[in-house]
């Protein structure tokens, strides 16, 4: 879960993500030969390939197939084995399912072998290849390295610039944060993702920048529309993150809720990510008493995120979220 600084991650920016309870197991058992065996049970579904020639799937079995090829591309030995796939985290849902997918996948593949897991960060980069080459989806590092750097308790800020991850305790002081599903799932890589990834690369390019982690607002008036709102948006969520930073120090929760206002305005009127769904989702924890709220993960469809006071009442079907330790072999 991201609670503030969204589509900051390949802009080099900020974000501040915690990883939550749920998630996907991936249980593996070594096999001879040199085949992977591969079950998505919550689906019924099984795909099987040769080790050295996995070739393109859609779907679940384009991750399976993925890691193995970025693992050994990564010289990492892989050996044949029988993978069984479950999960709790919704698909779809801004919750980063798919970066919980690689990141099992790559750590029992991993364990099933006699050596030592590579560095998180190294890790959370191969993970991210496989989303980007073989699912197709031009994603960041946000949800890979919060997934593998997660500690229970606390929030990271992560800074995509220099990759330093930083634990950053979550306190809410009786207050809470739950997510309400919009009902309409969202599919990144099919969706405005990239289209977005490329605006903010070619609004960087235009202001002569590596990225817009170095733009300001004064510069984002040069650029034409839509650009001008892409990188507006970059530039104030980066300051939203150490604001939420100091708002949990503090703590003073109802600044946190109004961040969350602003990040969510945001991303509706300068990313144009939201929709129709997400606004009527967004209103029903509002109406809640929620302090914020705002949409979470890619966009276009999925979870929104609510910050309540201990006495509200969250809507039918919300789920509270909170901090949990990050992926491990179990």
């Amino acid at each position: 879960m991201n609670l503030i600084g969204e589509h900051t991650d390949y802009n080099e920016g900020l974000a501040l993500p915690f990883a939550i309870a749920d998630g996907v197991t991936v249980k593996a058992r070594a096999l001879e030969g040199a085949r992977i065996e591969a079950a998505a049970l919550d689906l019924g579904e099984r795909d099987s390939f040769e080790l050295g020639r996995p070739e393109r799937a859609q779907g679940w079995a384009a991750f399976v197939r993925g890691a193995v090829a970025e693992l050994r591309a990564a010289a990492i030995p892989v050996r044949a084995a029988s993978v069984e796939i479950t999960g709790t985290v919704p698909r779809g849902a801004g919750l980063s399912s798919s970066a919980a997918l690689e990141v099992a996948l790559t750590l029992a593949l991993i364990a099933l072998t006699d050596i030592d897991r590579p560095d998180r960060t190294e890790l959370a980069k191969l993970c991210s290849r496989i989303e980007n080459k073989w699912v197709g989806a031009q994603t960041g590092l946000l949800d890979q390295l919060a997934s593998l750097y997660g500690e229970d308790g606390h929030a990271l800020r992560i800074d995509f610039r220099t990759l330093e991850v930083r634990p950053v305790p979550l306190e809410l002081v009786g207050h809470k944060l739950v997510t309400l599903d919009s009902g309409e799932q969202h599919a990144t890589a099919a969706s405005g993702y990239n289209e977005r990834r490329a605006e903010c690369g070619r609004a960087a390019q235009l202001l002569g920048l590596r990225s817009l982690r170095d733009a300001t607002l004064e510069m984002v008036g040069e650029l034409p529309p839509p650009l001008d709102r892409r990188a507006r948006h970059v530039v104030t969520a980066n300051g939203r993150v150490d604001q939420a930073v100091a708002a949990l120090r503090e703590p003073d929760l109802g600044r946190l809720g109004r961040l969350l206002d602003e990040a969510h305005a945001s991303l509706r009127d300068d990313y144009d990510v939201s929709t129709p769904a997400v606004e009527a989702a967004v209103g029903r924890l509002k109406e809640a008493g929620a302090l914020g709220a705002r949409i979470v993960g890619g966009g276009f469809g999925g979870h929104v995120l609510g910050l309540l006071p201990a006495d509200a009442r969250p809507p039918e079907s919300s789920v509270e979220v909170r901090p949990g330790p990050g992926a491990r072999v179990l």
